[in-house]
């Protein structure tokens, strides 16, 4: 038995080392920030007692692409250890029902992150063009304005004639035959589908792009409606000289709720909002300085039948340290800023954001910049004391350590306006100000 073992084991080895080895090649590329933050009134509220909270979070990201033939890729990405330095609950939330990773079950089991697996897709190219087929980037076009990053699960199209590129894609964004909670008669129309045609347009020193998406939300037909959105998007990126400019422009249209059978007295809720975005940025050499504005269009009658309200900045976006920081509200304890009405410092629906801003590079290494920012609601809500959000002002430096690695300090202070009273004047609200650092390191 011991020799038989011994000369199978042979002939699996000569077997091992006579195929042919594998032909792919492997390429990673990754990116890792730890950030520490110090928020000295997060409720933005002025009781005497400034609720201030102190944290430091971080993220590994491993994005690798396996080279298997000429033309055909398949690339991955996977993210780990993308929690609160020291908290056992996912993102610093209270329970881990709230969590994509979950390695257990049963509200408020502890967990520890390990890698959560994001993407998989297939690449491969044609006669006629490029397909990317599975889990891939999603919500992102021309400009970091109204983009989230997300994944969604796409085939998408890419060819490329003369200077331009067309794009097709079409995104399940929702299924709902296995879906819990959904019942007949609508399992087998009741999805999440869009659909996107674009093109680019490259010229010397810059693009500029048309996109068009039609998005059949049908996931709410057990509750009698679907959604039907229109989605148009043109924008554009030039440099004229030492100027950069970038604009982007959104303008949604459709049915917001489109019932199957109208309940008496129940129209249809129709769509109709904008949201634009344009930034200007003049090289003066060592120096630069520049402006940006970002506007979400809001709706502030609910009672008629028209949703007004306008695409979000996105999560990509983020203009100042405290306002509209999507990394401040995801990351700090407790979540947004709460206040009376809560939500404004990532929230990016029904705003308009003005911004000045300015930077000196003293070496190739050091970058001393400041901001100004103003903000308020696009649309006063019903009975708001005020649109405004507030005026912030950040400060920030960062050190290229090495070509790969930077450390950045930051720090902002916001004078608080008088939105967050909510409806009642008498209520009290109170400047906040933000002191953080950053090391960032990509790969």
């Amino acid at each position: 038995m011991k020799k038989f073992l011994i000369v199978l084991l042979s002939l699996g080895l000569i077997a091992a080392f006579g195929m042919t080895a594998s032909a792919a090649d492997v390429k990673f590329s990754g990116s890792y920030y730890v950030v520490g933050v110090f928020d000295s009134n997060d409720t933005l509220g002025d009781t005497g007692i400034a609720t201030s909270r102190a944290t430091m979070y971080q993220r590994v990201r491993l994005q690798p692409v396996f080279q298997i033939a000429e033309g055909l890729t398949f690339t991955a990405r996977m993210d780990a250890l993308e929690k609160q330095w020291g908290n056992t609950n996912w993102k610093g939330g209270a329970e881990d029902t709230t969590s994509s990773r979950k390695m257990g079950s049963g509200a408020g089991q502890k967990i520890q992150e390990s890698f959560e697996f994001e993407r998989g897709y297939v690449s491969f190219k044609t006669a006629i063009g490029q397909f990317d087929v599975g889990y891939q980037n999603a919500a992102t076009w021309g400009t970091d304005f109204a983009d989230n990053g997300t994944t969604k699960p796409r085939i998408m199209y890419v060819t490329a004639v003369g200077p331009v590129t067309l794009l097709a894609i079409y995104e399940k964004a929702f299924e709902s035959d296995t879906a819990t909670g959904m019942t007949a008669p609508h399992l087998a129309n009741a999805d999440n589908v869009v659909y996107y045609l674009a093109g680019i347009y490259g010229f010397p020193g810059g693009n500029a792009g048309f996109l068009y998406g039609y998005a059949d939300y049908a996931q709410s037909r057990p509750l009698g409606y679907r959604t039907k959105w229109h989605v148009l998007s043109p924008y554009i990126k030039a440099t004229f000289g030492p100027v950069y400019v970038e604009s982007e422009v959104f303008w949604t249209l459709g049915t917001t709720m489109e019932y199957d059978n109208p309940p008496a007295g129940t129209q249809d809720l129709d769509k109709n909002g904008g949201a634009a975005y344009l930034y200007m940025k003049a090289n003066l050499g060592p120096a630069y300085v520049g402006a940006q504005v970002g506007w979400s269009q809001g709706d502030n009658d609910a009672t008629d039948n028209t949703d007004n309200n306008g695409w979000g900045g996105g999560t990509s976006w983020n203009p100042a340290l405290i306002l509209m920081n999507d990394d401040l509200g995801t990351w700090k304890p407790g979540g947004n800023n709460t206040a009376v009405p809560g939500g404004v410092t990532s929230t990016k629906y029904n705003m308009i954001l003005y911004q000045i801003f300015g930077g000196f590079n003293p070496t190739p290494k050091v970058n001393v910049a400041a901001a100004l920012t103003v903000a308020e609601a696009d649309k006063s809500p019903t009975n708001y004391v005020s649109k405004k959000f507030g005026t912030e002002f950040d400060v920030t430096a960062t050190y290229k350590i090495y070509d790969n690695l930077s450390y950045m300090v930051g720090a902002g202070y916001l004078w608080t306006g008088d939105y967050f009273k909510g409806t009642d004047s008498a209520n009290q609200v109170g400047n906040d100000y933000l002191l953080m650092n950053k090391l960032s390191l990509s790969f």
